[in-house]
């Protein structure tokens, strides 16, 4: 089905424009790059018919106007949070938008299939903690570890997944989870190694603390600082070294206090 941009009026122009920014926000809040999110807003709007236009992306915010020159100009500012990864939300958008541009979606149409983008659920709690404990495991074996620790940085990685899943439905600070979360799996690497089994302390904890490293968000700085986003990769990039910097604080806090303790082993 072919959509007719020329039935679009003039008191369209806030809709269509309201309709780009929430898919650009969708895209932002589940991870999408900022070059992707402004230009899937500026398509969408041009595939609506609306040529005047202009589109500013930071890693936390979205401005846009449209038609400012005419009576029915308008503009949209957004503040987006940062957030985490929907890979599965990216896709479904990205396919939305590749058929706005083919005008095969009216505004109502475009409107339904966006809500049904955004209510997509998670990956299940279940199926998330497996592959966090066998990602865990993979690293700590892949860092020198012995089948000993991969085993109990697997059961260390579920443990740590739900822990985090749970303190995110509770809107914890993220900086807060990141030092609590580090300071968990190596509290939980001491106990195994203070009962007597034989495992490699530090090998666990690198491997359990994989899943709170901000891998994605030093890549994105480092794409969004070669595009010329110097602001957004700034930005991006001091999000990672403050997650590094919190992961570094609750893995130290733990070892310096069980130093501490009587009867405390010195760690290598």
């Amino acid at each position: 089905m072919s959509v007719n941009i020329e039935n679009f009026s003039h008191s369209d122009t806030k809709e269509i424009l309201t309709l780009a920014v929430e898919v650009g926000d969708t895209l932002l809040r589940n991870g999408g790059e900022i070059y992707r999110v402004e230009d899937t807003i500026l398509h969408i709007l041009n595939a609506y018919g609306i040529e005047h236009c202009d589109v500013y992306v930071l890693s936390n915010g979205i401005f846009a106007s449209a038609n400012e020159d005419r009576e029915d100009g308008c503009s949209i500012v957004r503040h987006v949070p940062l957030g985490g990864v929907h890979l599965g939300k990216i896709a479904a958008i990205n396919q939305l938008s590749r058929e706005i541009v083919a005008n095969k979606c009216t505004l109502t149409d475009a409107w339904e299939r966006l809500n049904a983008c955004k209510a997509l659920p998670p990956t299940k709690t279940w199926i998330r903690s497996i592959f966090c404990g066998i990602g865990c495991a993979c690293f700590a074996y892949i860092f020198g570890g012995t089948l000993i620790d991969a085993i109990s940085a697997l059961f260390l990685g579920m443990l740590l997944e739900c822990m985090l899943l749970y303190m995110s439905k509770r809107k914890s600070s993220k900086f807060i989870t990141n030092i609590i979360g580090s300071a968990f799996v190596t509290a939980g690497s001491l106990l195994l190694l203070n009962l007597g089994f034989p495992v490699m302390q530090d090998k666990i904890v690198i491997g359990d603390i994989m899943p709170l490293v901000p891998g994605i968000a030093l890549t994105t700085s480092i794409r969004d600082l070669f595009n010329g986003d110097y602001l957004s990769g700034a930005i991006h990039l001091m999000d990672a070294l403050l997650t590094a910097m919190c992961i570094a604080v609750g893995v130290g806090t733990v070892i310096i206090l069980y130093r501490y303790i009587p009867g405390g082993v010195i760690l290598q």
